[in-house]
């Protein structure tokens, strides 16, 4: 019989897969990643989000045009999450933060949670049913981004909804040439 504390590191190993399987969801909205959003689902599950109800392949077809034809980019930036484990089945609560830089420049900024239902199939986690309760929203004025004009910055400083972007790099490396304003 398994010790507890052994218990617990199973316990801790499966809630860490079960984080990283709701980034998968984040950074495949974020990067316009169809393999890496699906991957957070099992192809059997099911998503209700805004009016939208059904398949997660489905909602990827109904969202990414929507994003791509309302923004330029888009955060889904996770906050706490709670995880309550039972056998091979998981409920999660993870509070999310949205962002969208529309393409007027102005922001869309949202919060809610995802309410999920997570099951273990093969030794692996995935997203079985997820509810998207929107709690809030609003358009805050907007800002330039800070260091835009600084010339190399498109070098690896941009975001790409694509695997151009700088996070899909291995190895990464600082393709900008050396400065330091601390330096003068």
């Amino acid at each position: 019989m398994a010790s507890d504390r052994e218990k617990r590191l199973d316990a801790l190993l499966d809630k860490q897969d079960i984080m990283e399987c709701l980034a998968r969801f984040s950074r495949g909205m974020d990067r316009f990643d169809r393999d890496t959003y699906l991957s957070a689902f099992w192809q059997d599950g099911e998503m209700a989000a805004g009016p939208f109800v059904g398949s997660p392949a489905d909602c990827w077809d109904w969202a990414v045009p929507m994003h791509e034809a309302g923004q330029i980019l888009t955060h889904h930036a996770l906050l706490q999450t709670t995880i309550d484990l039972e056998g091979d089945t998981a409920h999660t609560e993870t509070y999310y933060q949205f962002v969208g830089r529309n393409k007027d420049e102005s922001l869309w900024i949202a919060g809610g949670r995802y309410i999920d239902r997570l099951e273990k199939r093969g030794g692996e986690w995935r997203i079985a049913l997820r509810t998207n309760v929107i709690e809030w929203g609003c358009l805050p004025p907007p800002m330039p981004i800070p260091f835009a004009d600084v010339p190399d910055i498109a070098v690896n400083g941009v975001s790409s909804r694509s695997k151009e972007d700088p996070s899909y790099q291995r190895p990464l490396t600082n393709k900008r040439a050396p400065n330091n304003p601390a330096k003068g």
